[in-house]
């Protein structure tokens, strides 16, 4: 039996969507998933779109400046750069939530931070080093924060992941599911100075890489060659543009959860991944108030249209079960900063 979806979205509107035109909207698109590890990347852009390099590098200049793009930038895999992460949700008093989300959000470990309209109302992503103590430090945070109770809720089983907004149709494109990377290794001092330099926000240049060259004495070729051999190893998932979804337009959020039987729990999740749709698909521990085992990410213009793929997925993979939980409020939505010095 399906849980009836919540209600109405709370909590401050992001502003009103900035005027695109379509060349802006091809140029989201591209630095989504197509942005290139060269030493002049928006003249190779340019190129692709029929336009000068600086023309790119002025409306990805307007997009920043207007807040469509939240970022540009290296984006790693936790645990293969050496960190643990979980997803946590708490169960907080009403009355307490706001603060109780600015405490969580103040922790410099935590990259995603969301209000949804659930018992379980506060929901983040935690990662840290492996050598600290992630139960510990999430229990220090469930206390601070007054939560009654509260799940740690890990990736046992990666499905899908990776967003990519369809500015052009106003869909989620969201890549093909990936089956898992060669085994974890240990990462040298040059590996971590390449994470700490690639993280960081790409300048909107004519040459950007240049300067993440010299503050790690390489040659801009020797960096670009690097970061395309971390990426090939999946220690960098990819270097790509990341887009504010509700500013871009896509503003219901939907994260669905399902109750599947333990039999043949990946075929499903795989099932589910396979929808374009689904941005994030992972399996995840249950427990006794919390029977859900595969959670599936939908962004979508609206809660009509998140709600039709959910229960197409429902009808067409047999599963009945599930419940919808929309986000009402991002608190905090940036990367963590590995390795930080």
């Amino acid at each position: 039996m399906t849980e009836p979806a919540p209600g109405g979205a709370r909590g401050p509107a992001e502003g009103a969507a900035p005027a695109l035109d379509a060349l802006d909207r091809r140029l989201l698109n591209l630095v989504q998933s197509e942005f290139p590890l060269v030493p002049q990347p928006f003249a190779a852009l340019g190129e692709k779109l029929g336009v000068a390099e600086s023309e790119v590098i002025e409306r990805l200049r307007a997009a920043r400046d207007s807040g469509v793009l939240r970022s540009l930038s290296a984006i790693f895999d936790a645990y293969r750069v050496g960190y643990r992460s979980t997803l946590v949700c708490l169960s907080v008093p009403e009355e307490r939530l706001e603060g109780a989300a600015a405490a969580v959000s103040a922790h410099p470990g935590v990259s995603h931070n969301y209000g949804r309209e659930h018992e379980y109302n506060l929901w983040f992503v935690l990662a840290l080093p492996r050598e600290r103590d992630l139960e510990a430090e999430v229990a220090d945070l469930a206390r601070r924060t007054g939560a009654t109770k509260y799940h740690l809720l890990p990736n046992l089983k990666l499905y899908k992941i990776g967003v990519e907004y369809d500015v052009e149709e106003g869909e989620n494109r969201a890549q093909r599911p990936r089956r898992p990377g060669g085994p974890r290794r240990e990462l040298t001092e040059g590996d971590m100075a390449l994470v700490r330099v690639l993280q960081e926000e790409l300048p909107l240049e004519g040459r950007p890489f240049a300067q993440p060259a010299r503050d790690v004495g390489m040659t801009e070729d020797a960096l670009l060659s690097r970061a395309a051999a971390l990426q090939e190893e999946g220690i960098m998932r990819r270097f790509a543009a990341v887009i504010r979804h509700r500013i871009a337009g896509f503003a219901a959020n939907g994260m669905t959860c399902w109750i599947v039987p333990e039999e043949g729990i990946d075929e499903i999740g795989y099932r589910f991944a396979a929808y374009p749709q689904v941005s994030h698909c992972y399996r995840r521990p249950t427990y006794d108030d919390w029977p859900y085992a595969i959670f599936t990410m939908i962004h979508a213009m609206t809660r009509e249209k998140c709600e039709e793929t959910v229960r197409k997925m429902a009808a067409e993979i047999g599963i009945g079960t599930y419940t919808v939980l929309y986000s009402h409020t991002e608190y905090k939505k940036e990367r963590v900063k590995y390795y930080a010095q």
